[in-house]
């Protein structure tokens, strides 16, 4: 399913280099957005991570670990995808 291009209006808080928050049209609370390069950094160092935590951690945070991994997974994921489905680059290496 492609996603639509719409244009809204944003409350911007901070516009803080990768770390600019700002409040969605229709949610109660403000987010932070993330760059898509900085996400894609994010799960690499996850991923790091868990291959050396993994025999050191207890099983209940190596679980929490994996969750983390696997929703980052899908965070870049989609980013990906919708960047596909209006034909914008990556602004990263895989």
């Amino acid at each position: 399913m492609e996603s639509a291009l719409r244009s809204e209006s944003v409350e911007i808080y901070s516009d803080a280099a990768n770390a600019a928050i700002l409040r969605h049209p229709g949610r109660r609370f403000p987010g932070v957005l993330i760059q898509g390069d900085t996400l894609h950094e994010m799960l690499r160092q996850v991923a790091r991570i868990q291959e050396v935590a993994s025999d050191l951690l207890p099983p209940d945070q190596c679980d929490e670990l994996s969750d983390l991994h696997e929703h980052l997974t899908e965070l870049v994921a989609h980013f990906k995808r919708v960047l596909s489905e209006h034909n914008i680059s990556l602004p990263f290496v895989e």
